[in-house]
C-alpha cells in the first residue's frame, strides 16, 4: 500500500478510505499486504484529482462509479450497433 500511495502522491489512509467507500477493493498477498491493479490505481488517481478540485471523497467515488458505468454502457452500445450493422449487411447480400 505504501508504494501505491507513493506512486499516486496520496497517503495510505486515502487508499484505505477508497476501500471503505467501495471504490476499490485490492487483493491481498499471502502476507496480508494490499495489492492494487493498474485499473484500481487509475481509479484512485481519478479520485485524487476530484478531491483536489474540492469534491468530497464520497461524492468523488460516486462520480467515478457513474463514469465507469457510462463508459461500459457506451462500449456495449457500440458493440450492439456493430452487430446490428453486420446482420443488416449479411441480410442485404442474401436478398441481392
Amino acid at each position: 500500500m505504501g508504494r501505491a500511495a507513493e506512486i499516486l502522491g496520496v497517503t495510505p489512509a486515502f487508499l484505505r478510505n477508497l476501500g471503505a467507500a467501495k471504490l476499490i477493493e485490492p487483493q491481498r498477498s499471502e502476507g496480508g499486504h494490499r495489492r492494487f491493479s493498474r485499473y484500481q490505481l487509475r481509479l484512485a488517481a481519478r479520485a485524487r484529482e476530484l478531491v483536489d478540485q474540492g469534491t468530497a471523497l464520497e461524492a468523488a467515488c460516486r462520480i467515478i462509479i457513474l463514469e465507469d458505468q457510462l463508459a461500459e454502457a457506451l462500449r456495449l452500445n457500440t458493440e450492439l450497433q456493430r452487430a446490428r450493422g453486420q446482420r443488416s449487411d449479411h441480410a442485404s447480400r442474401r436478398s441481392a
